[in-house]
């Protein structure tokens, strides 16, 4: 019997290092478990040295750091926010939460992600619109200076969210600085990860002691509870801070692994009727999750290569369903500029790898010959 057949291979799980123990040690020598503490007070000066940012605050998840971004960026009950339509449903709930509507926009074709040309026609039917929500996916960089210049031109704050692509880069800098405020996560399938948690990033320095402040439940300075604003328990443990410490001293070696399972899969693929996710030439994803979209015409499907790699204990993953085909999303306005909508097209054809930086060469192989199977 080949021991290895029954070896689970993972989409994307937690690599731990050892180092780790060392500031959850330090958090529990001094009784810091939580709130607060050293470790959530250097991993937000770490976070925001690496990223290139003036400030950050250390938040319980991705989803919250959000929460607190668009509500920095303006949002109230019944605002428009122009939305990354091929994503997960985290990244637009939080405008929910708030009251806001999603407008939800076309993905391009060279990089998967919000499509420029899309989001100038989702202004011009909602030119009152103040605010977007980009999603950099599958840890590649969007169309930023062509992005960027479209919310400048329309006087809207962008909300990045780089949950998928920490550490990577467009143009020589990093994902999560090029938002007015931007949001990263810490969950256990990310790049690094902290078991939870996330980051909300910004050069607004005044903006991030108001999220610090609006995430510890908004308590005013007086020597009593006082409270004149509603707030939220949104701030991150020490403890958890502290595995993200230890973790952030790998994140480019983890990196470097992401990207060394993409070009084997690039390599092995060669001559076969699919593609890898794209990239563009002026970026340097973090290659997060290496995905591939079948080629038009071909008989075996996405869900078929799923259901075969399952059966062979291999994890894989569709697409992220696009959020105007999903049942919550069902009234929100879809904008395009494509008679077939290009995020609908890859939803339909695409399919995430196993992209787990554990795996082995001969695991990598397996995933590969079984896929190879297929055609």
């Amino acid at each position: 019997m080949d021991q290895h057949k029954d070896k689970r291979i993972y989409l994307s799980s937690p690599t731990m290092h050892g180092e780790e123990k060392k500031y959850i040690n330090r958090a529990f020598e001094t009784n810091w478990i939580a709130p607060l503490g050293e470790n959530v007070d250097k991993f937000e000066k770490e976070m925001a040295e690496y990223v290139g940012v003036k400030d950050a605050s250390a938040c319980v998840s991705g989803t919250s750091a959000l929460f607190l971004a668009y509500k920095l960026a303006g949002v109230k009950p019944g605002d428009t926010v122009i939305c990354s339509d091929m994503t997960f449903a985290a990244t637009v709930n939080p405008v929910s939460y708030i009251g806001g509507k999603q407008v939800f926009v076309d993905s391009e074709k060279d990089s998967w992600n919000m499509s420029p040309q899309a989001l100038e026609k989702a202004f011009e039917k909602y030119p009152d619109c103040k605010c977007v929500g980009l999603v950099h996916l599958y840890g590649s960089p969007a169309k930023l200076d062509e992005i960027k210049t479209v919310c400048a031109n329309h006087g809207a704050v962008l909300v990045e969210d780089a949950a998928e692509s920490l550490s990577a880069k467009y143009k020589g800098k990093q994902t999560g600085s090029f938002g007015d405020y931007a949001a990263v996560s810490f969950n256990g399938n990310k790049i690094i990860t902290s078991s939870g948690g996330g980051m909300l990033l910004s050069d607004d320095v005044k903006g991030i002691a108001k999220a610090r402040f609006l995430s510890t439940q908004a308590r005013d300075k007086a020597i009593w509870y006082e409270h004149s604003e509603t707030g939220y328990n949104f701030r991150m443990s020490n403890i958890v801070a502290g595995i993200g410490r230890g973790q952030l001293r790998h994140i480019e070696e983890h990196k470097s692994l992401k990207k060394s399972i993409y070009e084997n899969y690039k390599r092995a693929f060669k001559g076969y009727p699919l593609k890898m996710n794209p990239y563009l030439d002026c970026s340097e994803p973090n290659f997060w999750l290496s995905c591939i979209t079948l080629d038009c015409g071909v008989r075996i499907t996405p869900e078929e290569i799923y259901r075969k790699l399952e059966k062979n204990n291999i994890e894989s993953r569709p697409i992220w369903k696009p959020m105007h085909l999903q049942p919550l999303f069902k009234y929100n306005d879809f904008i395009t500029t494509e008679e077939m909508p290009v995020d609908e097209d890859i939803f339909r054809r695409g399919l995430c790898l196993p992209s787990d930086i554990k795996m082995s060469e001969e695991d990598q192989n397996r995933v590969i010959e079984i896929i190879k199977s297929c055609f």
